[in-house]
């Protein structure tokens, strides 16, 4: 007597599964699309550097610490340093968001 009442309750409880996970697949499908926080400003320099841009290109904040840009410097150089296989005109950008952020820019912008 009882067998054909567990199967059924084994039949219903898998068709609630069943339901619950195409629910919670489409659910997944239907999601928008966020993109990972990159760590590194991503090209589209402007003819003439903003401390925006700047901060951009060095993980900062526009109004940082003077120790912060250094630091900030120096880890984003490490990375993209030429003699590490980095591009000259990248290591360019990143000296000239220092001098940006540190307040040293002549107003010549990068080199290239």
């Amino acid at each position: 007597m009882a067998t054909p009442f567990l199967a059924g309750l084994a039949v219903a409880a898998a068709a609630l599964a069943g339901r619950y996970t195409i629910q919670a697949w489409q659910a997944y499908k239907a999601r928008p699309v966020v993109h990972k926080m990159r760590k590194f400003y991503e090209g589209g320099f402007q003819p003439t550097m903003t401390r925006r841009e700047a901060a951009l290109i060095l993980g900062i904040r526009e109004n940082a610490a003077p120790d912060k840009v250094r630091e900030a410097h120096r880890k984003v150089m490490v990375a993209n340093h030429p003699d590490a296989g980095g591009s000259h005109y990248l290591a360019s950008k990143i000296n000239e968001a220092k001098d940006v952020l540190l307040g040293k820019t002549k107003g010549g912008g990068s080199a290239f």
